[in-house]
C-alpha cells in the first residue's frame, strides 16, 4: 500500500508525484476560461509516521521544483498541515494532512530571439561562448525571454545547425551543463547532445574542469596566494532582496566550498586601492568567488550585492556600476573524442577598459607567481 492516500483531482500520477503535463493543461484550460482566480491544489495524508521534514519530503512529490523553491512556496503560505501554516522545517507524522498550492511549471518551450553571440567553439557536441554581461543562461521566474538558451535557439535556426540536447529542457534549461551570474563575463559551454551533456556534467561534478576567472577587488589582497576555505549556504534572513544572497555558513546547510586566489596586479590610485586577481575554482557553488572575496573584505568591483562599489575616476565619472568579474579560461576534455581543449575569453570592453585606466593611471604592483595564467593570454 502507498504510504500516502492522495486527492483524486487529476494532478497526481499514480504513484502519487505531482503531474507537471496535468498541472500545465490545468492552467491553461483556466486561462482559456478566463479564469483569473484559479490555483491548482493537491494533498496528500499520511498513513505511516514519516519523521522527515515537510520540504524534504515534497521534493519527491513535485519533481519539477527544487528544495529551495518549495522552501520558498511554504514560506509564503502555500502549505499547510492538518489546515494549519506550515513550515518548510515540520516534521511529518501519521495521518497529517498536507495541502499544498501548485504553481504553474516552467514551460521548455524556448522562442528564438537574434541576441548576438560570440562563439569560441562550435562543432556537433558542444558550443562554447564568451558570454557578455547582463544576459541571464536561461529563463527563471518571470524572465521568459532575453536569455542565452533564447539566443542560442535562434543561433542554431538561423546561423549554424543542430539544437541543445534535451537534458534539463522541461525546465526551460536545455543544454545547460553550467551557469555564469548575470552579470559575470566570459566562458561558458553548452551542449548540443544528451551524451555531450551527460559526459560534460560529469566532469564538473568530478572537479577536472579548469576554471579560471579575473576579478577586480577593492583593497590590496594578501598574501599573493590562498586558499579559500569557508562552506556556503543560503542566508539567514528570508526576507526580500536576501533569498538569492549566500553567505558564509558553519553549519548543516554550508556546503564545502574551495577557491585558489592569486594576486596579479595591485593598484593605488588616490586614496583608493584595488587588486586584480585571478581565481581558481575547486567548487561550483552559487556566487562562489562574490562571497568568499567579499567575506575577506574585498568585495569586488561594483558587485553592490556583496558590498562592492562602482568605479568613479577622478572627474566623478563611473567607468564601470557591474560586478568586475570575468570566466577567463575553461578547460575540459571534449566530450566524446576525448581531447583535451582550453578556451580563453579576454575581459569584455568595460573591465578591460578599466584594468587599462587603472595601469596607466594608478601606481602597479605587478606580482609574479607560479600557476598562473600568462597575462598577454587574456589580452592583458
Amino acid at each position: 500500500m502507498s504510504p500516502e492516500r492522495e486527492s483524486p483531482d487529476g494532478l497526481l500520477t499514480p504513484g502519487g508525484k505531482v503531474d507537471p503535463d496535468a498541472v500545465h493543461a490545468a492552467y491553461t484550460k483556466a486561462d482559456s476560461e478566463g479564469d483569473d482566480g484559479f490555483v491548482a491544489r493537491v494533498s496528500f495524508e499520511m498513513l505511516r509516521d514519516h519523521n522527515t521534514r515537510l520540504d524534504k519530503y515534497l521534493t519527491s512529490r513535485v519533481t519539477y521544483m527544487s528544495r529551495n523553491q518549495l522552501q520558498r512556496l511554504i514560506e509564503d503560505g502555500g502549505a499547510t498541515v492538518n489546515d494549519k501554516p506550515a513550515k518548510a522545517s515540520t516534521k511529518l507524522r501519521l495521518n497529517d494532512r498536507i495541502g499544498l498550492v501548485i504553481p504553474r511549471p516552467p514551460s521548455g518551450e524556448i522562442g528564438p530571439e537574434d541576441i548576438p553571440l560570440t562563439v569560441l567553439f562550435e562543432d556537433a557536441h558542444i558550443i562554447v561562448l564568451n558570454k557578455q554581461p547582463d544576459i541571464i543562461v536561461h529563463p527563471a521566474r518571470a524572465e521568459n525571454s532575453g536569455t542565452m538558451i533564447n539566443a542560442l535557439a535562434f543561433h542554431f535556426a538561423h546561423r549554424s545547425s543542430g539544437e541543445l540536447s534535451t537534458v534539463g529542457e522541461e525546465f526551460a534549461r536545455p543544454g545547460v551543463v553550467h551557469r555564469l551570474d548575470r552579470n559575470t563575463s566570459g566562458c561558458i559551454v553548452f551542449a548540443k547532445t544528451d551524451q555531450a551533456h551527460w559526459k560534460m556534467g560529469n566532469q564538473f561534478e568530478q572537479r577536472t574542469v579548469n576554471k579560471r576567472y579575473l576579478a577586480l577587488t577593492h583593497g590590496h589582497v594578501k598574501p599573493d596566494t590562498q586558499t579559500i576555505d569557508l562552506p556556503l549556504g543560503p542566508h539567514q534572513s528570508k526576507a526580500k532582496g536576501m533569498r538569492e544572497k549566500r553567505v558564509v555558513r558553519h553549519d548543516e546547510l554550508g556546503k564545502p566550498s574551495i577557491t585558489v586566489c592569486r594576486v596579479r596586479e595591485r593598484y593605488t590610485i588616490g586614496g583608493s586601492s584595488y587588486s586584480l586577481v585571478e581565481l581558481e575554482l575547486k567548487t561550483g557553488r552559487t556566487h562562489q568567488i562574490r562571497v568568499h572575496l567579499s567575506h575577506l573584505g574585498h568585495p569586488i568591483v561594483g558587485d553592490d550585492m556583496y558590498g562592492g562599489r562602482p568605479f568613479v575616476d577622478g572627474e566623478a565619472k563611473i567607468l564601470i556600476d557591474r560586478q568586475t568579474l570575468h570566466a577567463a579560461l575553461l578547460g575540459f576534455a571534449h566530450p566524446i573524442t576525448g581531447e583535451p581543449m582550453e578556451f580563453v575569453a579576454p575581459p569584455r570592453d568595460e573591465m578591460l577598459a578599466l584594468i587599462r585606466v587603472l595601469r596607466e593611471q594608478a601606481q602597479v604592483e605587478p606580482v609574479e607567481l607560479n600557476g598562473t595564467i600568462p597575462m598577454s593570454k587574456f589580452g592583458l
